[in-house]
């Protein structure tokens, strides 16, 4: 028998660069447990942000950058945003 582990329903916080590409939201609720999960679920509701995700995000928990690990778990009581890669030299 294989337990169903239950996703916890958060909000994400788009930063300004990425609301457009989620119909003009600032701020979505998904279900995830994990920072990949938020990922794949944004991309599930939001497919226009899959070119930018690939590129590179970086999520911020609770005022911690994220900007590598999949693994990292969340829950509803954390403050999520996602942010695009700062790029430059």
């Amino acid at each position: 028998m294989r337990l169903l582990k239950i996703k916890h329903k958060i909000k994400v916080n788009l930063w300004s660069g990425l609301k457009h590409l989620a119909d003009g939201s600032t701020e979505v609720e998904i279900y995830a447990n994990t920072t990949g999960d938020i990922l794949t679920s944004l991309v599930e509701q939001f497919p226009s942000l899959k070119d930018t995700i690939d590129a590179g995000v970086s999520i911020v928990i609770d005022g911690k950058v994220m900007a590598y690990s999949l693994t990292e778990p969340v829950n509803s009581e954390n403050e999520i945003y996602l942010l695009q890669r700062i790029k430059g030299g």
